[in-house]
């Protein structure tokens, strides 16, 4: 019986601090201006970005070089939002003003996702501007 409380009490605590964590991850990436270029390839129009562009986005990002930095933090905004969807789904209809919190937040994932291919393709361009002028 004590076992399981425990293990009930360190899962709700992983759980809150997993989620704050997630937040503050979106929160940051919110402060930062999407380029045009990401803009063009992901093809967002406006300054809000819709949560359903989340899992493009991601696919996009992982079409470039990766250089293990920040993967951990998409790997648990990832996840994050795949909570979130399931939230969503189930509370819909028993908590109908949850739909315009959860949009809020699979918004900022979107955003998220689209600054990690920011940088990614920022990186990309560096690179390979290096590799040209070692060549040259």
């Amino acid at each position: 019986m004590i076992t399981a409380l425990i293990l009930a009490f360190s899962s709700i605590a992983f759980l809150q601090f997993f989620i704050s964590y997630c937040r503050s991850v979106i929160a940051a990436s919110r402060a930062r201006p999407l380029s045009e270029h990401v803009r063009e390839v992901t093809g967002i129009q406006g300054r809000e970005i819709r949560g359903e562009e989340f899992l493009r986005i991601v696919q996009l990002s992982s079409l470039c070089p990766d250089s293990r930095t920040g993967r951990s933090a998409i790997t648990a905004v990832r996840i994050y939002f795949q909570m979130l969807s399931f939230v969503s789904a189930a509370m819909r209809r028993v908590i109908p003003g949850i739909v315009s919190w959860t949009e809020s937040e699979l918004s900022g994932c979107a955003h998220f996702a689209a600054v990690a291919l920011d940088r990614r393709i920022s990186r990309s361009r560096h690179l390979m501007a290096q590799q040209y002028s070692s060549h040259s």
